[in-house]
């Protein structure tokens, strides 16, 4: 039970993290057409976001806030370049149109993102009897 509340917990602080990067995505489309400036840039409102709402909400973290932040940042920057870079393939090579691209891309985002948070930097200290 304690598994699926925390799933749905973070299926909906997920939704407003998305909701956070594609509104911030597309308004920076507007601006310019450099798909891959909008998608970093956005990446920074989104990270805010997310960090926030999984520390708090979804995995009531106690850890220190100081590092959890920083191995949270280090982490999600790295599926930002895989994000990056399939999107740059999806746009240039098969052709989709940047929002397409961003949604097809997302689905292998979300789920490496759930598991580097709940296996990574949001795990559960071990707690020494001894």
């Amino acid at each position: 039970m304690k598994h699926r509340k925390e799933f749905i917990t973070y299926l909906l602080s997920g939704s407003l993290t998305t909701a956070v990067n594609y509104t911030l995505y597309l308004l920076l489309l507007v601006f310019t057409p450099a798909y891959l400036i909008a998608n970093s840039l956005s990446w920074i409102g989104a990270v805010l976001t997310a960090y926030l709402l999984n520390r708090k909400w979804v995995f009531h973290s106690r850890n220190n806030p100081r590092r959890q932040f920083l191995s949270f940042v280090a982490l999600r920057f790295l599926t930002l370049l895989v994000e990056n870079a399939l999107l740059w393939f999806s746009v240039q090579h098969i052709f989709l149109p940047p929002l397409p691209a961003k949604i097809c891309v997302s689905v292998i985002t979300v789920l490496a993102n759930y598991f580097l948070c709940k296996y990574g930097i949001f795990k559960k200290e071990e707690i020494c009897h001894g």
